[in-house]
């Protein structure tokens, strides 16, 4: 990531999603395994979690963001090609991107050749959702709706 954050336009306004499933608290404890490449640093600069580490793109704004949007970050051909196809990150697709980030590629491109840079995998769907959580939850710019058809 980067010391100050590069945000996409698409963090411009709030947007809705549909309310998390995961728990922000132990979504705080599980970021500790996310901070060695990723930080979430607002568009003042304040690092909101992690230790502005380099090596992945900064995930505040990530709810609802189209996925390979972070400027300043070099993506993957694989990522720019799925946010070129309209990947938007909501939870179900954080959770498996998270999960296994080069199948979610492979799958989402229909292409068994796609790689992505994320080599983690978190082994736990309730960790990943979490994390997905406690993301949400340090981003003033979204808005929280009941139903998931906004996710």
């Amino acid at each position: 990531l980067f010391a100050a954050p590069a945000l996409s336009e698409s963090h411009a306004g709030p947007r809705m999603i549909a309310a998390p499933t995961g728990d922000a608290a132990a979504g705080e404890k599980a970021f500790r395994k996310c901070q060695a490449c990723h930080v979430v640093a607002n568009a003042e600069g304040e690092v909101l979690a992690g230790k502005r580490a380099k090596a992945g793109p900064n995930l505040f704004g990530v709810a609802g963001q189209v996925a390979g949007t972070v400027e300043g970050y070099k993506y993957s051909r694989s990522m720019i090609a799925a946010s070129e196809a309209g990947l938007a990150w909501n939870e179900d697709s954080f959770v498996a991107y998270v999960m296994d980030p080069t199948n979610f590629l492979r799958a989402n491109l229909d292409d068994p050749k796609a790689r992505g840079k994320m080599t983690y995998k978190e082994r736990n769907a309730e960790a990943a959702a979490d994390v997905w959580a406690f993301l949400v939850s340090l981003d003033p710019d979204v808005e929280v709706g009941e139903d998931a058809a906004t996710n």
